[in-house]
């Protein structure tokens, strides 16, 4: 982007019947799974720890987990105001999601007609659906923050670029309070910022100085949640849990990328090569600098999603706004395909989420669950805890039942990655665990990982001679089992 190009100026009562197509698109998208507590899989244990946060329970310390401090707060402050079931985070990220369409549409209209932004839009909330990211996941919460980021640096003519940019770095820095994986898109929008201030002509000292400001900025909600864990005397958890154990996960046999990835990263690379393709031999951007930013932001969020040692199809989630905004060329009713391509993109994507099946997956989901708690809840309670070796976290909560051990999550404990990545012996908690005594277990007959072989034995060993099955039923292709303890013979 040049110096001189700046946003166009926007009738904002004429987008408002856009924006209301948009967020039915959105409801649409979500409405389905709410009160589904079983929706999908880590929102579970964010809920949980969140819940938990009002009885002065904290992440690191009392349940495990490497996830940053802001997105367990983030849950914490829902149950607190809404109560502690999935429909409250649900029908707040619902919210956030509109915000996100919102943001994405705005940002649309600096490159294209009010037609191609509301398809831009819609796309956006249909790729978080379509990356499962339709209930509760991470993606959902930092995506507005990185969308205010661009907001507030796509114009390097605004006169208050500095100050916008400061504000930029802070709301980068909220982000990673959600998810860390977030530094990649945030490097960039720095990067951007310190090239607009050197085209200003700041010198190389004042640039120095801009970017220390950027970088406290950046670190400063971290620091403070670092801060907070030195004066209660937990920093070593903090520290442990949110960077050390990082690195000692072990990475899944497929890595970055599996044979599968192909079909489901198509959504997205569709959309990417259509918008290349389109600004440079369809309909070239007028404010192409705009665009250019939009690429540069795609591939910092490319490199978000493979940051990690093992990457899952959710995490293309984060690729939502950045790509649509990407391909926003593509749909431009001024190009010579006017809006057709986008609205043919738009039909396909919904018909290959077949809402009216995943609501009846929803309904099942939520039967499949009760069945569960039903079979459960005699056979828990005071000190007498529920342990979920492999199934649903929700179970906790809606089977009133203690928990035996501080790595609340299933995965930590059957995940063979996870061994020796989580401060403690995998084998040796499992058998802490099965020393409780838990009233009842729960099991898959799949694991969703590579699972410990040893821990799996230990589980099955004892479930074999002292408990009965209760129930089974089908979730998520799997089959999970609830099994209760047999009373011992007389």
């Amino acid at each position: 982007m040049t110096a001189t190009e700046a946003p166009a100026k926007t009738d904002w009562r004429g987008d408002l019947p856009w924006l209301a197509l948009v967020a039915l698109v959105v409801l649409a998208t979500r409405a389905i799974w709410f009160g589904n507590p079983v929706a999908d899989f880590d929102e579970q244990l964010y809920s949980f720890i969140g819940w938990r946060m009002q009885y002065g329970e904290l992440p690191f310390v009392n349940w495990w987990d490497r996830k940053p401090f802001g997105l367990f707060a983030i849950f914490g402050a829902i149950h607190a105001l809404f109560g502690p079931s999935a429909l409250a985070y649900q029908l707040v990220a619902t919210a956030v999601t509109m915000v996100s369409a919102w943001q994405t549409f705005r940002l649309a209209r600096l490159l294209v007609d009010r037609v191609a932004a509301a398809i831009a839009a819609a796309l956006m909330a249909m790729l978080l659906a379509a990356y499962a990211s339709y209930s509760g996941q991470s993606e959902v919460f930092f995506t507005p923050l990185m969308l205010g980021m661009a907001l507030l640096l796509v114009d390097p003519k605004h006169p208050d670029f500095t100050r916008r940019a400061m504000w930029a770095m802070l709301l980068g820095g909220l982000a990673l309070q959600v998810k860390y994986t977030v530094i990649m898109q945030c490097a960039f929008f720095g990067g951007w910022a310190l090239w607009v201030e050197w085209r200003r002509g700041r010198t190389l000292p004042q640039l120095a100085g801009i970017a220390a400001g950027f970088a406290a900025l950046g670190l400063l909600p971290t620091l403070l949640v670092a801060a907070f864990y030195a004066a209660i005397g937990h920093f070593d958890a903090f520290w442990f849990a949110n960077f050390l154990s990082f690195f000692e996960r072990a990475a899944a046999p497929q890595g970055r990328w599996a044979p599968s990835h192909w079909v489901g990263v198509a959504p997205v690379a569709v959309l990417a090569a259509g918008g290349l393709y389109a600004a440079f031999r369809m309909a070239r951007p007028e404010r192409f600098g705009v665009w250019a930013f939009f690429a540069g932001w795609a591939l910092a969020t490319l490199l978000t999603v493979l940051l990690p040692g093992t990457v899952y199809l959710y995490y293309y989630a984060a690729m939502a706004a950045p790509v649509v905004l990407l391909a926003a060329p593509l749909f431009d009713s001024r190009g010579p395909a006017k809006a057709w391509i986008g609205v043919a993109l738009a039909a396909v994507m919904l018909a290959l989420l077949n809402l009216p099946a995943r609501y009846a997956q929803s309904q099942d989901e939520r039967a499949a669950t009760q069945a569960l708690v039903d079979a459960i809840a005699p056979h828990v309670g005071g000190e007498t805890c529920l342990w979920i070796w492999d199934g649903p976290t929700a179970l906790y909560r809606l089977t009133d039942s203690c928990v035996p051990t501080q790595f609340v999550y299933p995965d930590h404990l059957n995940n063979a990655l996870e061994t020796g990545a989580l401060g403690t012996e995998q084998v040796g908690e499992v058998n802490r665990v099965l020393a409780t005594i838990p009233g009842a277990i729960v099991t898959a007959d799949e694991g969703m990982t590579v699972r410990n072989p040893v821990a799996s034995e230990l589980v099955f060993q004892v479930l074999d001679a002292n408990y009965s099955e209760a129930v089974t039923v089908e979730m998520h292709g799997r089959n999970v089992t609830a099994w209760v303890r047999e009373p011992p013979a007389s």
